[in-house]
């Protein structure tokens, strides 16, 4: 009887974790879903992380009872090595070269302006200035106050001789800087009421580097919207309503992936038009490492983080909503190096993300 017992168990665990890896299966390709025509589906990518981990959880618990069914678990993580691998990629460590330069993308969230005292030094312009970037991208960068547009411009025309702005209808602000000088830019085009790409033209020694700085389509949750949001992954929303509140916050989410998918298309289209030259491509993609956006417009270029970092890399961390929002790739002939997220500076509601680049 016992015997019995024990064999259904590991029977039933089994069974569950099969149906676990056919699970992180579909949802880590889930970035295949047009979300256009499915945006309810192609928002799924969101809990891949949740597959990931009970994944590992069936791992430990054979390793320890029935070593031999680890193989189920090992062959999850095989069949799904594309999406682990972009999700939480691991790599040797390699130093920069000489020779390299330093970019960086940053959502600034409009510099925090709010919580500066007037008259006092504002903590994002301060950390940017000590970062030296050779070019630096940056997302939400209005300032509120003539008082705090002045102090920026001191600031960081001490350490950049070129700055550029796009802005879309009064909405978002994106900005360049660069230690080399920035012929042009043209918006990339795109339907947005405020959310806004661009692709600047950088004079880097004898080449010009098309440098493209995003802003993708925001998710437009509120505060409370992203609380909810964390206690339905963790499945703690009560009460009669919780159908309900998941309902609207699925849909909130799904809308958003649909008007950023043709968004990421343009993008990825511009790409295309400018194959065999030297790109640049970073920005806040207001999307996870699973989905659409990021596929698309990485598909033509090395996602610099995937290839050289460590870890989630979550670079969204307001309101208990963590995750890898913020990219930077590039083209064929840059080779990337450590690539990272700087989790310590946490003015912002998002972390910078910064990468060596050396021409090949």
């Amino acid at each position: 009887m016992i015997r019995q017992l024990k064999r259904l168990t590991v029977q039933l665990v089994a069974g569950a974790n099969v149906a676990t890896v056919i699970l992180m299966f579909l949802v880590g390709y889930s970035d295949r879903i047009n979300p256009v025509s499915h945006p309810i589906l192609a928002t799924v990518g969101l809990i891949f992380p949740v597959f990931l981990v009970l994944n590992l959880g069936f791992l430990v618990f054979w390793l320890i009872f029935k070593w031999r069914y680890a193989l189920i678990s090992f062959i999850g993580y095989i069949i799904c090595y594309g999406p682990v691998r972009t999700y939480f990629p691991v790599n040797v460590s390699r130093e920069a070269p000489q020779g390299c330069i330093k970019v960086m993308s940053f959502n600034v969230w409009l510099f925090a302006c709010w919580t500066v005292e007037e008259g006092k030094p504002n903590p994002i312009v301060d950390y940017l200035a000590t970062q030296d970037a050779d070019i630096l991208c940056l997302q939400e960068s209005q300032m509120a106050t003539t008082d705090g547009q002045r102090y920026l411009d001191s600031v960081m025309s001490k350490h950049y001789l070129y700055a550029d702005t796009v802005q879309k209808n009064r909405g978002d602000v994106i900005a360049l800087y660069s230690k080399y000088p920035i012929l042009r830019h043209e918006q990339i085009r795109y339907e947005s009421r405020g959310n806004v790409s661009a692709a600047f033209h950088v004079k880097l020694g004898n080449d010009t580097v098309i440098v493209i700085n995003n802003h993708l389509e925001s998710v437009g949750l509120s505060p409370e919207d992203k609380s909810q949001f964390k206690e339905m992954m963790k499945g703690q929303l009560k009460g009669e309503t919780s159908k309900q509140e998941s309902r609207r916050l699925i849909d909130k989410l799904a809308e958003a992936a649909r008007k950023r998918a043709p968004q990421a298309d343009a993008v990825a289209r511009y790409i295309r038009a400018h194959r065999g030259r030297s790109i640049i491509c970073c920005g806040d993609f207001n999307d996870s490492p699973i989905s659409y956006a990021r596929r698309v417009v990485a598909r033509e270029l090395t996602d610099c983080y995937v290839a050289t970092a460590n870890g989630a890399g979550i670079s969204y961390h307001h309101n208990g909503f963590y995750v890898r929002i913020d990219n930077l790739m590039c083209s064929d002939d840059w080779v990337p190096y450590n690539c990272e997220v700087d989790d310590k500076f946490g003015f912002s509601d998002h972390y910078p993300i910064s990468c060596w680049l050396k021409k090949r």
